[in-house]
């Protein structure tokens, strides 16, 4: 049997639930530091929005990393595979827009985990808006500028 491709082994037994909370993470291409540049950043957030007012998800908490993001979200319709991909894709073609760039952004797959009834989910999500301080990237929550939950 060949060896599966760590992308394609992720996407084995993925089922997405309509109404679940899934938490959602997806790193840049060679894990670059994309999202230094703020603005860069908030094109993703602004995807996020888009989501959400689309009705595909509710955004409960989110964190966009240098090299990464975290997503907290109820998903409504679709999969998880269309949510990311339209996700990444439109902020990949808004990011290379406004830095001249061509070419993919993000690495090709993602990592899902559906929250269990026993999973707190205000712990799941000051895991994910705290992200920047484990990192060291700020003294203060909030001194760092792209995270948000639906409870602050």
């Amino acid at each position: 049997m060949p060896e599966l491709s760590a992308s394609h082994r992720l996407r084995i037994g993925r089922y997405a639930e309509q109404n679940r909370i899934y938490l959602l993470t997806a790193n840049t291409l060679n894990r670059e530091p994309v999202f230094r540049d703020y603005t860069l950043g908030r094109m993703v957030v602004h995807q996020f929005k888009q989501a959400q007012e689309q009705g595909f998800s509710d955004s409960l908490a989110w964190v966009v990393m240098p090299d990464h993001f975290h997503w907290l979200i109820q998903l409504h319709r679709g999969s998880l595979g269309q949510l990311m991909c339209q996700t990444k894709s439109l902020s990949t073609r808004s990011i290379n827009s406004a830095t001249g760039k061509s070419g993919s952004l993000w690495q090709q797959s993602f990592h899902d985990h559906a929250l269990r009834h026993e999973e707190s989910l205000v712990k799941v999500a000051r895991y994910v808006v705290a992200n920047p301080l484990r990192a060291g990237l700020v003294k203060r929550l909030g001194d760092y500028p792209l995270w948000d939950a639906i409870w602050i």
